[in-house]
């Protein structure tokens, strides 16, 4: 098993994708070094996280701290976006209410996981599809 085939890792990545690609095509040439820098690090931060935590699985406490780090910078993120939407950066709304949404879909895929890692941790690290789904 690799870390691609982590649910949350699949998701982070199309997020990134999609949210690189927002930052260069939707939000104003003055945003460039400010807020849109911040919202792909940030987002790219969730990605690296996993995959790094994914890395450390071995040993659970450094597994869940790479995963909370994940959590946190998908926080950031939402709040990134949110920063561009109130300010008119972002002038989208469908845009804007589908990245909010996938975002906190991921937040909670996040925390159900890493609930998981700390109730049920072994070296084979097993993703039960169940525990996004509840």
């Amino acid at each position: 098993m690799s870390y691609k085939d982590l649910q949350i890792w699949q998701i982070a990545r199309e997020l990134v994708i999609e949210i690189h690609q927002m930052s260069f095509r939707e939000l104003p040439k003055r945003e460039a070094y400010e807020e849109a820098s911040q919202i792909r690090r940030s987002m790219k931060s969730v990605r690296s996280n996993i995959v790094e935590g994914y890395g450390r699985r071995r040993y659970k406490q450094d597994f869940i701290r790479f995963l909370t780090y994940a959590h946190a910078s998908c926080d950031e993120t939402i709040d990134h976006l949110e920063i561009l939407w109130e300010t008119s950066s972002l002038k989208n709304e469908a845009l804007y209410e589908k990245l909010h949404l996938r975002l906190n879909q991921l937040g909670g895929k996040l925390n159900r996981f890493i609930t998981s890692v700390e109730a049920q941790h072994n070296d084979q690290i097993n993703e039960d599809p169940a525990i996004y789904n509840e």
